[in-house]
């Protein structure tokens, strides 16, 4: 086949307009990556463009492998020249370059262990601990100040004792550990992630001839995903390009989803302003999804304002509808996912080709349990399957600890968090319950008295056990591990490490025993919880291609199913409870347009009432109501005082993003949907009432804070 033959007219003019500066907007599902590929090989074979004078960039490294894998195919040739990451791209100029700054071909580049370790050291040195800062928190400092400060020139013109001055020296602390960090990056020629680019962007800047050599050389310069780029990345594109001033970007505005990683929307959106001659070309043909698929996707993102126009257009024609579940309880939303997944495959569909889609990993867990006692197989992608995390089966030990005070448990959580019972203590005490054939627990409760033990937290350690070792069966599972995770200072731990992720997880797992507690009634205690727990924590999951997939949006971002699930559509999990302006809202719409769109035959959607940990009450999530409700097939119809509360919810919401008032006040102007204008006179807070007098009414009415009303300027 020829390079043009299969594509579209959009797709075509993207592959043929070779020269200027042209931005694509790709809708999702629209063969973005077919009209790359193809744009790649014309200008090889069509155009005769040596592959070393084309650099072609995207996001991940497995897209990057799977692109040049095509263009191989088609040019025939293995070598597909500049075809990689930006910090791939980075590393090459580098090993190249790096060489005038003094630095060696070889030099070390970091990951975020090496980082850790490097604090560690510094918090050794400095005698910091974790209540002055965390890893995380330092991460995001050092990354922030080197994205904002002219920080090489401390790393590359100044020598280590100067260096080391600077951190001996700070005004503060935080100036110290940058300073120090930077001192120890200098020592071993060592380059973290942000260090590439940035490294990169020096030389360019600085030495004005390798500037021209790579300026010169890269004749066509193509980016993808291009809604990604962050402020670096779109600097370096823009020197990279301007030269030949072939610069071709494609991506698309509704799919911006890592504004936490420093990607910024409007560098897409505002492209045509900083390049007045850019061509557009918009990809809005779907052959991904069916029209019902698209036209909930469609609806839906254009309650978002921060984009570009366009609706994509199904170029599918099955009319499956799109789903949405409503039930009562968690457990419920599972059980009804469930179903409908064995109904799937009782048609004769494969459950690899279907995916459940969260907000947050935490969000699995309810599914796991069901999926584990309908004997449905799963996997989860890029996470850990609930009761395997981490964190669950640390406090899960400290538990089993109250109960069996086991080898394996103590071994876990003795020293956690830090009570300086290190590997000679534990050598210590393991050797003695081998000579006295005794526990590991019971070595250390009677050798506290010990020198070695001593200078540590052993007592402690022991006084927690037993207090709750004495009264756990009078008390609730819940209160239970409330106390046991204050008193360990496990819970505090994850504060203080600023570990939110696992903390949402320690939410959910007070979920269950809340649920546990209210299931089992009489029958409820530890060691029954314990045992029911590990036939989850025992089981031993194989690994099936011939499995559902469980993963977080973010996850599926790229990919794409014939059956998708998007589940936990609930105000404060999705959208997140964390979301605090209307840009932020947006992105979170906009992830759920990406959840929407991964979807090929069949879209579901669904939520369930109840309370969260916090208190607060399950609302379905404002992104079922955003779409029209022509297009979704609702398996039963909401209560009229749940849709109620649930507007209120979300108006009082959108207030707060917006800088709003969340309630009107007294001599405020209104205007009612059935009573017309009005004045707030007054308020009830015994009723939750405004008392209004309306223009056309001779006594006030008492009309509920939940009744929207629209403020009228003066």
């Amino acid at each position: 086949m020829g390079i043009l033959d299969g594509l579209n007219e959009e797709q075509k003019q993207a592959v043929i307009t070779t020269e200027g500066y042209i931005r694509v907007i790709a809708g999702a599902g629209s063969g973005k990556t077919r009209a790359l590929t193809n744009r790649f090989a014309y200008l090889v074979n069509e155009l005769g463009i040596s592959t070393s004078n084309i650099l072609c960039v995207t996001f991940t490294n497995k897209a990057a492998n799977e692109m040049k894998k095509r263009i191989r195919t088609m040019i025939g040739d293995n070598d597909t020249g500049y075809i990689s990451t930006f910090h791939g791209f980075c590393v090459q100029v580098l090993k190249e370059e790096i060489h005038v700054l003094n630095y060696p071909k070889n030099f070390i580049i970091i990951d975020t262990e090496d980082v850790n370790s490097i604090l560690h050291t510094i918090f050794e040195d400095m005698g910091l601990n974790s209540r002055n800062y965390t890893f995380p928190t330092l991460i995001e400092m050092i990354t922030a100040r080197k994205s904002r400060e002219p920080y090489l020139n401390d790393i590359l013109n100044t020598n280590h004792d100067e260096l080391k001055s600077k951190f001996h020296d700070a005004r503060n602390q935080e100036d110290a550990i940058f300073y120090r960090y930077l001192y120890e990056q200098k020592k071993c020629f060592a380059l973290d992630f942000d260090d590439l680019i940035n490294f990169v962007l020096y030389i360019y800047e600085n030495h004005e001839d390798i500037r021209l050599k790579w300026q010169q050389k890269l004749e066509y310069i193509m980016v993808d995903e291009f809604q990604d780029v962050n402020v670096r990345q779109y600097k370096l594109a823009q020197i990279l390009s301007d030269y030949h001033h072939n610069l071709f970007i494609v991506g698309d505005p509704d799919q911006t989803i890592y504004s936490w990683r420093g990607a910024r929307v409007e560098y897409i959106l505002n492209f045509d302003t900083d390049y007045p001659s850019a061509k557009t070309i918009t990809m809005d043909k779907n052959y991904r999804s069916t029209p019902n698929i698209v036209n909930a996707s469609n609806s839906l993102i254009t309650k978002n304002k921060k984009r570009i126009e366009k609706n994509l257009v199904p170029m599918k024609q099955v009319d499956i509808p799109v789903i949405y579940s409503h039930s009562k309880t968690t457990l419920m939303e599972a059980e009804w996912i469930a179903t409908q997944i064995k109904t799937l495959q009782e048609s004769g569909r494969s459950l690899r080709e279907i995916a459940i889609l969260y907000r947050a990993h935490f969000i699995s867990r309810s599914f796991e349990e069901i999926f584990i006692k309908e004997n449905i197989p799963y996997t989860i992608y890029s996470g850990i399957e609930f009761y395997k995390r981490k964190e669950i089966k640390d406090v899960l030990c400290y538990l089993r600890m109250i109960v069996n005070a086991d080898d394996i448990s103590f071994t876990r959580i003795v020293n956690l968090p830090k009570r300086n019972i290190g590997e000679r203590r534990m050598a210590f005490l393991k050797e003695y319950a081998e000579k006295n054939n005794c526990s590991l627990y019971m070595a250390l409760q009677s050798n506290m008295e010990e020198e070695i033990l001593k200078k540590t937290q052993a007592k402690a350690f022991i006084a927690l056990v037993e207090k709750y070792k004495t009264i756990y069966e009078e008390m609730k599972l819940s209160e239970l591990l409330s106390g046991v995770l204050n008193a360990s200072g496990y819970e505090a731990l994850l504060r203080t490490n600023g570990e939110q992720d696992r903390l949402d997880n320690l939410a959910e797992l007070k979920q269950s025993i809340f649920e546990y507690e209210r299931d089992a009634g009489e029958e409820c205690s530890l060691p029954d919880y314990l045992n029911r727990i590990s036939l989850y924590t025992n089981l031993d999951q194989k690994e099936s291609t011939e499995a559902v997939q469980l993963m977080t949006i973010h996850n599926a971002k790229g990919l794409e199913f014939p059956y998708v699930f998007v589940c936990g559509l609930n105000e404060g999990i999705f959208p997140s409870k964390h979301v605090d302006t209307t840009d932020k809202m947006e992105e979170e719409r906009r992830l759920a347009y990406v959840a929407y769109t991964r979807a090929g035959n069949a879209l579901f959607l669904s939520d369930s009432e109840g309370v969260n940990y916090d208190g607060s009450y399950r609302y379905p999530s404002r992104f079922i109501f955003n779409v029209e409700k022509a297009y979704l097939n609702y398996t039963v119809e909401l209560e009229e005082r749940l849709v109620g509360d649930t507007y209120f919810y979300i108006d009082q919401n959108e207030r707060k993003l917006d800088g709003s008032n969340q309630r009107l006040k007294v001599d405020d102007m209104i205007r009612h949907s059935v009573f017309g204008k009005g004045k707030i006179v007054g308020l009830n807070e015994e009723i939750s009432s405004y008392v209004i007098q309306f223009d056309n009414m001779e006594t006030t009415r008492s009309i509920s804070f939940k009744i929207h009303l629209e403020y009228l300027e003066g």
